[in-house]
């Protein structure tokens, strides 16, 4: 399976048959490697409905006719829209064509860009071809990530630092021991000034703690 780092917290998983993407935000993100036109996925995967997550998942499902996998409320409203939606919600999984989706909790938010309520906002894990990747979404530190961690063997774990909406630096490392993914990769941090962070700050603190850490650059892809 082939990962790629689309910049913010977007992120394309693709195998030998399907093409998955998480919170496609592209044609407004300064940092995207990606045009919107270059994305052709089978199944958009939503942690939660902000503008920088939720991005371009409308106009990519319209023109690609993808699935998209999210929350239950998020679905509803997307579903009105005309798209094709599986609605999912907090600590349930579903067995896809691709692999399996479960969703975590997330400390944050979730709300459109009017501030309509959007359901809770989550992370996921997806196992595809036998690995397990976890996709923490926005969110801050929480205790029960240690749960995760003793659940699941996580063989990738994306995880934000960008500060301010999300963990910092410091938090998303205390993340990463409580996980122990066998790699994590920094996500969330320097589209905005406001999120500005040193990714390679976390990792050196990753590994000093005795854990591996990447930077992914922007549209970085990496054999899993």
């Amino acid at each position: 399976m082939k990962v790629k780092y689309l910049a913010h917290s977007a992120v394309q998983l693709t195998n030998k048959t399907y093409n998955i993407i998480i919170d496609p935000f592209i044609s407004e993100n300064p940092n995207s490697p990606m045009a919107i036109n270059d994305i052709d996925v089978d199944y958009i995967i939503l942690t939660h409905a902000h503008g920088d997550h939720l991005g371009d998942a409308i106009e990519i499902a319209l023109r690609c006719n993808s699935t998209i996998i999210c929350v239950n409320e998020l679905g509803i409203y997307l579903s009105n829209k005309g798209l094709k939606v599986h609605k999912m919600h907090i600590g349930g999984g579903y067995n896809f064509p691709f692999g399996r989706v479960k969703f975590t909790i997330a400390h944050h938010g979730s709300s459109n860009s009017e501030g309509m309520y959007m359901g809770e906002p989550a992370g996921v894990i997806l196992t595809i071809d036998d690995k397990k990747i976890y996709h923490c979404g926005d969110t801050g530190l929480f205790l029960d990530m240690k749960l995760i961690g003793e659940i699941d063997i996580i063989d990738l774990m994306f995880v934000p630092i960008g500060d301010n909406y999300t963990m910092g630096i410091d938090d998303a490392v205390r993340a990463v021991g409580f996980v122990n993914p066998k790699l994590s990769v920094p996500i969330h941090y320097n589209t905005f000034p406001i999120i500005a962070a040193d990714p390679y700050e976390f990792t050196a603190k990753v590994k000093s703690i005795r854990k591996n850490a990447i930077v992914m650059e922007y549209g970085q892809e990496i054999e899993l």
